[in-house]
């Protein structure tokens, strides 16, 4: 069946909001999406039936009275438990998501979308979409306001006769365009009609239809990803920092934990509230500029006022007769970047750590840095800028306290995902309470983003069972080779780091090492950090380095 809705479409709206719980607004929303298709040019095309206060027995008698083509749901949901409905005494009644999945199944031929405008009702939406054709879900909270505005902008575009992708797309975009920082949270779910597929090898069950719709785990995850997981009131944090005059946030995290991913999200945030937005890799620059810090600063102002499209004037303002790189590149970003924009700035930096090696760089790098931060508490122009700096690890040249940024702003560290993150990761994999594969799998790569990630991607593919998983993990036959040998490409050419992480896979206890080696060693994920102590971070890294070594 097409994405595009046929004429004469069934509309049901079906609402819950039962006693002890929230009140949502949900008349406001059931009137806008009338009124909305009321005033559309398409609107003979459409019918609407309400059934509002819905209890779970409702459910399949509305479908069988009103014969519906499109179901729109406004109420309560839980991230595994189900959605919220009334019970006979008008309390609370969670339906869980395969018991919604069931009920659909049985009108597939009838119904071709599903709208699931509740908190949470993605993972009940990846059920659904098994038997539906268009489902849509919320991957997190969603707030009244940005519900209502999903609505408007979703069956707008229906009475104009555009197809349930553009509606979904325009009904995001709405909730952007209200200046709502939640335009990311309603997910697009398709039903993947595919020849039968073997049962999968695994031993566990495993939604073979969610794994059509999976992505390859390379880099950070992209923004419109249903895969992202949020890192337990971080991204809150970040956000509510970011709106604050002349703010710091500083993201430190080892490689592929998730920095950059967060960074382009606080950064989607800016942009949300009108700001401008920039995002640069210092981990691409060249070694060239990087040795000097005068062309280091040029470069800096250069890109940035590329990324916003301003005149390039560096070489015009640079006085190197009278003024320092640090004063010249300051007084080129108050006159030339931030006096030329008409919104505050988000300056998002990351891998800055690829400057510590540098000495003639690092110390007056950051000492300007951070104070530009402390303009920001008394400089109009100043309070302009916010700055988002992602890390690996700490600087090891020491800095002063006063000149420093890593002891300013708000600090932002990141963890590996706990076991409720791992079993979010594993539901939208297909693997709803797999508790015992998600135990293997935390034995062996604990929470660590992306091994974990890597991992479920794999197996709900059908491209290898756990058990050959484990079995090869630390082998060139396992997923992990390409990952696992390009740390030890980066280990081996230099003896005495290779050594100390001989010395930490093959010791029971934590290890002592020096500062340096620890630095290196943190950066790369490789190990846990306790003071001056360390361990493997991973049974597979244990395994793995133990063997190589």
């Amino acid at each position: 069946m097409s994405g595009h809705p046929s004429p004469t479409r069934k509309i049901l709206l079906l609402s819950a909001n039962p006693s002890g719980i929230s009140q949502l607004r949900l008349d406001e929303e059931m009137r806008e999406i009338q009124e909305g298709l009321r005033r559309a040019h398409m609107r003979d095309r459409f019918s609407i039936d309400r059934a509002e206060a819905v209890r779970y027995r409702d459910i399949h008698r509305a479908i069988l009275e009103y014969e519906p083509h499109i179901i729109h749901f406004s109420g309560h949901g839980s991230p595994e438990d189900g959605l919220l409905f009334e019970s006979e005494a008008g309390q609370q009644k969670l339906v869980d998501a395969e018991a919604l999945a069931g009920l659909f199944q049985l009108f597939a031929d009838q119904v071709d979308c599903v709208v699931l405008n509740a908190c949470y009702s993605k993972y009940q939406a990846t059920e659904i979409a098994q038997h539906i054709n268009y489902v849509v879900g919320m991957s997190q909270d969603i707030g009244d306001k940005a519900a209502i505005e999903f609505a408007v902008g979703f069956y707008d575009a229906l009475g104009a006769d555009k197809d349930y992708e553009f509606a979904y797309k325009l009904g995001c975009q709405l909730i952007r365009m209200a200046g709502i920082p939640e335009h990311l949270t309603p997910q697009l779910l398709q039903r993947k009609h595919s020849p039968p597929e073997e049962p999968p090898r695994s031993g566990y069950p495993i939604n073979t239809s969610s794994a059509l719709e999976l992505e390859y785990p390379n880099g950070h995850v992209p923004l419109s990803s249903p895969f992202y997981i949020e890192h337990d009131g971080i991204e809150s944090v970040c956000y509510e920092t970011l709106v604050k005059p002349g703010s710091l946030i500083r993201i430190k995290a080892p490689k592929l934990m998730g920095k950059t991913s967060l960074l382009t999200r606080i950064l989607a945030h800016g942009s949300l509230q009108n700001y401008q937005a920039v995002y640069l890799d210092f981990g691409g620059i060249d070694k060239s500029v990087l040795i000097n810090l005068d062309r280091f600063l040029r470069w800096l102002c250069g890109r940035v006022g590329d990324e916003l499209n301003l005149n390039n004037r560096v070489d015009d303002a640079w006085n190197i007769k009278i003024l320092g790189s640090n004063d010249n590149c300051t007084a080129y970003f108050k006159k030339h970047i931030l006096a030329q924009i008409d919104s505050p700035l988000v300056l998002g930096l990351d891998e800055v750590d690829r400057l510590f090696p540098y000495s003639e760089v690092v110390e007056d790098f950051f000492g300007m840095l951070r104070s530009w931060h402390e303009k920001g508490k008394i400089s109009d122009a100043w309070k302009q800028l916010r700055l988002v700096l992602a890390h690996s690890t700490e600087a090891y040249i020491p800095l002063d306290i006063h000149q420093s940024p890593f002891n300013a702003g708000v600090p932002v560290e990141l963890e590996e995902f706990n076991q409720q993150q791992v079993q979010d990761l594993a539901y939208l994999h297909g693997m709803k309470g797999n508790n015992a594969l998600i135990e293997e799998l935390r034995s062996m790569v604990g929470g660590h983003p992306y091994l974990v990630r890597l991992a479920l991607y794999h197996i709900a593919a059908g491209k290898v069972t756990l058990e050959h998983l484990l079995q090869s993990a630390t082998t060139e036959a396992g997923i992990y080779a390409n990952h696992l040998r390009s740390l030890l490409d980066i280990l081996q050419p230099i003896p005495e780091l290779a050594q100390a992480m001989k010395k930490v896979v093959n010791s029971t206890v934590p290890v002592e090492l020096d500062s340096i080696q620890i630095y290196k060693l943190h950066s790369l994920g490789l190990v846990h950090q306790q003071s001056n102590y360390v361990m493997p971070r991973c049974q597979l890294y244990r395994e793995y380095f133990r063997r190589v070594l």
